[in-house]
């Protein structure tokens, strides 16, 4: 149901209902679990909305719970990656390093358009000036280019998870970064070379790396990269990719 803009929220909130206690938790992080995602079906129609937090648990993931997110990678003039890890605070996948930027559209107004991928759009510009101190003017919405979205499931823990249509947003753009730690813990600009030899040796020397980047450099990733001045060839909006 959308009301004023938003859709509202589904009637039956399971995780909300058992009020789950988050006292473990960074008290930051546990506020930011209060923000409300986009609810889909699997044909990335949104069909409600619900709370961070509810959305996240393996138990509702289990009864088919989908939201929207998407995934920013962002390259320097050098052709460079920026990768980030993420803050030993985050709730889901803590100390994982990651692309440059991953989270959620929420369901408002800006962020529910889809024409033009505009809420995507908006919600990566948001996210990129909080976790990394990026200012909007650095990364105008129109140097956004959405190449594809894929479908995956993920398990954090016993408790916490993910299970998204994740939008794939590249951008090339020099910018000033200004980390916010309680978001992330570290960065790092890479070559490709030096990204394939962080995924193979991965295991050997303990990086951990969330399930969605791993993913992605599995199956997309390098034929992207190699096309950075010709994406694009490389643009697919009709197809969700369902990745196991």
């Amino acid at each position: 149901m959308v009301e004023d803009g938003n859709i509202a929220p589904v009637a039956d909130a399971t995780a909300e209902k058992k009020g789950l206690d988050l006292s473990q938790y960074d008290e930051e992080q546990v506020r930011l679990m209060s923000e409300m995602c986009i609810l889909l079906d699997e044909n990335d129609q949104a069909i409600g909305a619900e709370s961070k937090k509810t959305c996240h648990l393996m138990e509702n993931i289990n009864k088919g719970m989908l939201h929207r997110a998407f995934s920013v990678f962002l390259f320097n003039s050098k052709n460079e990656l920026l990768l980030q890890q993420r803050a030993s605070e985050k709730i889901t996948f803590p100390d994982c390093f990651t692309n440059t930027c991953c989270s959620h559209p929420l369901a408002t107004a800006s962020e529910l358009v889809e024409e033009g991928q505009l809420g995507v759009r908006v919600a990566a510009q948001r996210k990129l000036e909080h976790e990394l101190g990026i200012k909007p003017e650095q990364v105008p919405l129109d140097k956004f280019k959405y190449l594809t979205r894929i479908h995956y499931v993920a398990p954090s823990d016993g408790l916490w998870g993910e299970h998204e249509i994740d939008y794939i947003l590249f951008i090339k753009a020099e910018v000033d970064l200004d980390v916010n730690e309680n978001e992330v813990k570290s960065v790092k600009y890479v070559s490709k070379e030096e990204m394939k030899q962080i995924i193979d040796t991965a295991e050997e020397t303990g990086t951990k790396l969330t399930p969605w980047f791993k993913l992605i450099d599995t199956n997309f990733l390098y034929k992207w990269w190699d096309n950075l001045d010709n994406l694009d060839a490389m643009v697919d909006h009709d197809t969700i990719h369902r990745l196991p």
